[in-house]
């Protein structure tokens, strides 16, 4: 699967967004993930998070922040959560409202776990 999160920090508001879309359009399974545009992409999950809440799982370590940021809606595998969280504490430490997409392809994740074990 071919997933995308867009992850916005709102000073103004003290909240975390994460928007998670994934390309379930099976049509686009031969198409080269460079080439997909935003159409081919379906949101599936729209989750708000308290900037306090956020402030102190980042002030408690980033497998903290995993658990935070994990929902019942909203729980991507480790390796996602975890670029997810990094993304995270990056985004805290300006003061600006700022947004950062993060693109992962399940297939990518599996040839490097399959080198890995080599």
């Amino acid at each position: 699967m071919r997933q995308k999160y867009r992850i916005c920090q709102s000073q103004k508001k003290n909240t975390l967004n994460i928007k998670e879309f994934a390309v379930l359009d099976k049509d686009t399974k031969n198409v080269d993930s460079s080439m997909l545009r935003e159409d081919h992409f379906d949101l599936i999950c729209d989750q708000d998070y308290d900037g306090k809440t956020i402030a102190r799982a980042v002030a408690a370590g980033c497998d903290e922040l995993v658990e935070t940021l994990r929902t019942p809606n909203l729980y991507p595998i480790a390796p996602y959560a975890e670029k997810i969280a990094e993304s995270v504490i990056d985004l805290t430490q300006g003061d600006e409202d700022r947004c950062v997409e993060l693109f992962f392809d399940d297939n990518e994740l599996f040839v490097s776990e399959i080198s890995i074990h080599r």
